[in-house]
């Protein structure tokens, strides 16, 4: 059965370029010219993947990303004409899992969707998996089979990509872990790609947790690590 899209994009050229590439691909797509109207499909008929423009009539893709994550957690990708670090903070803040800044290569977005589709896939195929063993590191507790996150016994709400992050970096506490393969485990791009998805999530789960003992170290041109600091 082919994996269906969802794009909502006002610019018809860019929606009829994106859609083109992607059923070149095999995939069925749908795409709409508001958010609104892709919003009101979804709750008839959830798509496998989600594509966003910033910009359009109506309720703005920040609008409707926000919408989609209160019901599902249904890969989400952000494009924009604006190149801000406050957009891109935005989108990722409001559980969208990457960000193409206009113009972009319809290629390099194609290839990012066949990865996320791949991920999605490898984590339907491994339930046992995805709702593995609860995990401790310092005062944090996460809980993969509800994907519940408690910091100090109170809960830490996640977007499901910063979920996702930290479960690894903390299965992972051991030891330093590179950009590349967090891109790879996480956002399932097995190869490398330019994004910024990965500091930006990186950058939001800092923020998060703050407050507590638990930092997240930057490790210069290689990647992150968790750490527990000493009282």
């Amino acid at each position: 059965m082919k994996e269906h899209i969802y794009i909502a994009e006002d610019e018809k050229e860019i929606r009829e370029m994106v859609k083109t590439f992607l059923m070149s691909e095999g995939y069925e797509v749908s795409d709409f010219s508001t958010g609104d109207a892709l919003f009101e499909k979804f709750l008839q008929n959830e798509p496998d993947l989600v594509i966003l423009d910033v910009l359009m009539p109506g309720s703005s893709g920040f609008d409707i990303t926000k919408k989609i994550r209160e019901r599902s957690t249904v890969p989400i990708i952000i494009l924009t004409a604006r190149d801000s670090d406050l957009d891109y903070a935005t989108g990722i803040n409001l559980g969208s899992d990457d960000y193409f800044t206009k113009p972009f290569s319809a290629i390099s977005l194609v290839m990012r969707v066949k990865a996320m589709l791949r991920r999605v896939r490898l984590d339907q195929e491994n339930p046992k998996g995805k709702e593995g063993e609860n995990l401790s590191f310092a005062s944090l507790t996460i809980h993969p089979g509800t994907m519940e996150v408690l910091l100090e016994g109170k809960v830490l709400e996640l977007t499901p990509t910063e979920f996702r992050l930290l479960s690894y970096l903390v299965k992972n506490s051991d030891r330093a872990v590179s950009r590349t393969e967090l891109l790879d485990e996480v956002w399932g791009y097995s190869i490398e790609v330019e994004t910024r998805a990965c500091d930006d999530t990186v950058r939001r789960l800092r923020k998060k947790l703050s407050s507590s003992n638990i930092r997240i170290d930057n490790i210069w041109g290689f990647g992150f690590r968790i750490m527990e600091e000493e009282s």
